[in-house]
């Protein structure tokens, strides 16, 4: 953990902080952690119940920036070169024949988002029958010349894990334990493979808020962690300068250029994942703020930061102002998602208590219980197995839920009656971005069920489930 100070003693005011944290609350849907750092002491460290300071959170394509720099340790212990073509490094996956373009192709093209592919390949990647991502990527047409046009291509983050993982023998993950994990006091990094067993590199990194923050910290000292070079300073400048331009895209934080898998941003630069996390270093305020979150509007989620902090940023320590630090430790333990608004019950619960719903033309079950308090319980029995959901009343009660994947996450729900026939309940995947919201409709022995999601790289709505009871209240 870095050292923690008042924020007046490093020249930004608590009232900065709380306007910041009342704009979140006001615009934001949803912040869930946020940690500010100044000169190397924490200033400010807050997460929004029910996500929590002692868990990780899913950080997306934040994975991407942890990637190059195990690219950039690579090139420090004299494995490759970012100048290295890539073809040669993948002579089992190469396609029949090898086009000039995929020809020229070198790490430099991958680390910039300049391979050649016209779009992301993802999708590509997903449906290989035999799980060699590689042999995937590499068969895609190279529309391009490698160099020429920026793409935003995750799987070119993964092929970077790949050479990582031939030229050293040991996944991403486990070449970065030591070299930077470690030293940073991260002790339980978790990040998903592909079907061969390589780190996906472009995705699949969690970590807790407190840990993004110090590799920030890592990047703003040049690569230096309590005395020692973790990482090679022309690395980190390379890395974090404008390789590229990225030409107009839909928002401006996103225009500022890209550099070794870390976007340029109007103030400094940042590794930048789906949905608003984010790791922002910023060296003209010698400063770095980690926010993790599940919001769609990730430019808004940037903006208040560039409006409410950075303006109030001094050059200098601030007076002492202990009342406006009492309010903001008080504020920032209190943090606190909504809850649903609503009843805790209604003339109709009771009678719909207990009943089982057949799923139309399936083989799932839906049981809702109400409980007293105005908790409740809803259990979805699927092909998946049993999905058992204790829903808090004003709180936010924890649990498990099975996902499509077959894994099993952590979740905290909390619901109310929004009217006399409907009930609505959130649930949040605690160490993801992602929130549920279920509403359940009661119309005689009918059960209609809508969910939406608050994102998603696909649909948010899903097709309402109906079900029936087949047997009298």
């Amino acid at each position: 953990m870095l050292p923690a100070a008042t924020p007046e003693e490093h020249g930004v005011p608590s009232s900065a902080l709380m306007a910041f944290l009342d704009a979140v609350e006001e615009r934001i849907d949803a912040l869930h952690s946020v940690v500010l750092v100044r000169h190397g002491h924490t200033l400010a460290r807050g997460w929004w119940a029910p996500y929590r300071a002692d868990r990780p959170h899913a950080l997306f394509s934040v994975s991407k920036s942890f990637t190059a720099t195990a690219v950039g340790l690579a090139v420090e212990d004299g494995l490759l070169s970012v100048d290295d073509l890539v073809a040669p490094l993948f002579p089992d996956a190469l396609p029949a024949r090898v086009d000039d373009h995929l020809a020229a192709l070198r790490v430099r093209h991958l680390l910039t988002m300049t391979a050649g592919h016209a779009t992301d390949t993802t999708d590509e990647l997903w449906r290989e029958p035999d799980g060699d991502w590689a042999r995937a990527f590499l068969a895609q047409p190279f529309t391009h010349e490698p160099g020429t046009t920026f793409v935003y291509d995750t799987p070119a983050t993964y092929m970077l894990s790949a050479i990582v993982q031939r030229l050293t023998g040991e996944t991403v993950l486990d070449y970065l334990r030591p070299r930077l994990f470690e030293p940073l006091g991260i002790t339980e990094p978790a990040w998903e493979t592909c079907p061969r067993g390589v780190t996906v590199g472009g995705w699949g990194l969690s970590l807790r808020t407190d840990e993004v923050a110090r590799f920030g910290e890592l990047y703003l000292r040049d690569g230096v962690w309590r005395g020692r070079q973790l990482v090679p300073a022309s690395w980190l400048r390379a890395a974090t300068a404008s390789q590229v331009a990225t030409g107009a895209l839909d928002t401006v934080d996103w225009q500022q250029g890209y550099g070794y898998q870390f976007w340029r941003s109007r103030n400094g630069y940042r590794a930048d994942g789906a949905f608003g996390q984010f790791c922002l270093v910023l060296p003209e305020h010698d400063a770095v703020v980690a926010i993790t979150s599940g919001t769609p509007d990730t430019q808004a989620a940037l903006g208040l930061v560039w409006e409410h902090l950075l303006p109030a940023v001094a050059d200098g320590p601030l007076p002492a102002d202990d009342s406006a630090v009492k309010a903001l430790a008080g504020r920032l333990d209190g943090l606190r998602l909504p809850t649903v608004a609503g009843r805790a019950s209604t003339p109709l619960a009771p009678r719909v208590s207990g009943r089982q719903y057949h799923v139309d033309g399936e083989s799932g079950t839906i049981t809702f219980s109400a409980e007293p308090g105005g908790a409740a319980r809803l259990v979805l029995k699927d092909e998946r197995g049993a999905h058992d959901l204790a829903i808090g009343y004003g709180e936010w009660l924890p649990g498990t839920a099975t996902v499509a994947t077959g894994q099993t996450v952590a979740v905290a729900t909390s619901g109310a009656w929004t009217a006399d026939d409907t009930y609505v309940a959130h649930g949040y995947a605690v160490e993801t971005a992602y929130r549920r919201t279920l509403t359940c409709t009661f119309d005689g022995d009918r059960l209609t069920v809508e969910s939406r999601d608050n994102v998603s790289f696909g649909p948010t709505e899903h097709p309402p489930i109906i079900a029936t009871c087949r047997s009298q209240p």
